[in-house]
């Protein structure tokens, strides 16, 4: 298995943010071939979605978080920003992991589709993940 972690910073905003070219450099710089790509978001309050992106879809997944995840005090979680037990929870709905087959080192992503980091966490502007290649 091929593995690395890359680092980001998110700011402090909510934000999805398109993985898809970092996912694609390294499975070139891992001479993939086919396989599985396996993305993981070691942290509590961050997740993972393979998403439309630029049309619009990004900021429309945001509205529904914030919408089914209000940013409040009804969170028993509480510590940080307000409402930032919303973000605990975060996880359960956009798993910290994808898996995405790859097939002669292209990830197999249908059309329009790109791997995204959704961090609504504010309180936390750094973020790291795990790229790992299982070739086949």
């Amino acid at each position: 298995m091929h593995s690395t972690e890359i680092e980001l910073r998110t700011g402090g905003n909510a934000v999805v943010h398109d993985l898809t070219k970092d996912a694609e450099r390294f499975l070139t710089e891992a001479d993939a071939g086919d396989g599985l790509l396996h993305v993981w978001v070691p942290h509590a309050t961050a997740g993972l979605a393979i998403l439309e992106t630029g049309a619009g879809s990004d900021d429309d997944l945001l509205a529904a978080l914030d919408h089914l995840l209000p940013r409040d005090d009804r969170w028993r979680h509480q510590h940080g920003s307000r409402g930032h037990g919303r973000d605990h929870v975060l996880p359960a709905f956009l798993p910290p992991y994808a898996s995405v087959p790859v097939l002669g080192g292209v990830l197999a992503l249908g059309t329009w589709q790109s791997i995204c980091l959704v961090d609504t966490n504010i309180d936390n502007a750094v973020r790291r993940l795990r790229f790992s290649f299982l070739a086949g």
